[in-house]
């Protein structure tokens, strides 16, 4: 049996940390029928190395993420989205591109576990919040019932995950 595989772009300001983590657990609970990706409106250029542990602890795969630039899921040779969702708070006011074949969107902020202050233990505690909040909305996502809902219906649901807290 075929089945449709969803494109999802996660964007976060700096593609660091929480789009980074997005991007991995949903590639890896996605199970093929849904292809992650991350992007920054102005990326830091490296993967946050607490982001790195926290996914390998958890056994997420991190050879293949890099922190990049929205602008390259904007070419017309980038793969068509199906959904573009935001995960951090300043990504929620920036003008987005226009992503052809308008994918759905919705914001689902996440505090910035990078901007967190103080001991390594409040550090990688704040980087656990964010993966807990993630993973959480990101298996909800994947047990809606796609063929079942319309589009405003899977929009509505889009935004009611993105509202609900950690």
């Amino acid at each position: 049996m075929s089945y449709r595989v969803f494109n999802v772009l996660f964007i976060c300001t700096a593609n660091s940390a929480r789009s980074i983590m997005a991007e991995a657990i949903l590639n890896q609970l996605g199970a093929g029928r849904y292809r992650a990706y991350s992007a920054g409106s102005q990326p830091a250029g490296r993967v946050n190395p607490y982001a790195v542990e926290l996914l390998q602890r958890n056994r997420f795969r991190t050879d293949s993420l890099r922190s990049k630039n929205w602008e390259e899921f904007a070419t017309p040779d980038a793969p068509a989205m199906d959904f573009v969702l935001t995960v951090c708070d300043n990504a929620a006011g920036e003008v987005c591109p226009v992503w052809p074949g308008q994918p759905m969107s919705a914001h689902w902020g996440v505090p910035d576990p990078a901007a967190a202050q103080g001991t390594e233990e409040e550090k990688q505690r704040a980087f656990s919040d964010a993966f807990i909040t993630l993973n959480r909305r990101i298996t909800i996502f994947l047990a809606l019932p796609f063929d079942k809902l319309d589009k405003l219906s899977l929009q509505t649901e889009l935004h009611r995950i993105g509202s609900e807290k950690g």
